[in-house]
């Protein structure tokens, strides 16, 4: 099994339609939503989960949790 890519942070704020602001290890906030896949799997995301995230090649300040730690 490989190692999976992204960034670890932390749910700072649920925000509306299904996005949340994440504050990455290095003090960063993005805003971010759930990858499709992701969506199907996991359990409600709240304040305070730690969450991996990929980080948008596009726009640093956006991306996608990919699975919830």
């Amino acid at each position: 099994m490989s190692e999976p890519r992204g960034e670890q942070g932390v749910v700072a704020e649920v925000l509306p339609k299904g996005l949340f602001r994440v504050t990455l290890k290095d003090g960063r906030q993005l805003q971010v939503g759930i990858t499709p896949s992701a969506r199907h799997s996991m359990v409600r995301i709240i304040s305070g989960d730690r969450v991996l995230v990929e980080v948008s090649p596009r726009d640093p300040t956006r991306g996608h949790i990919t699975t919830k730690l």
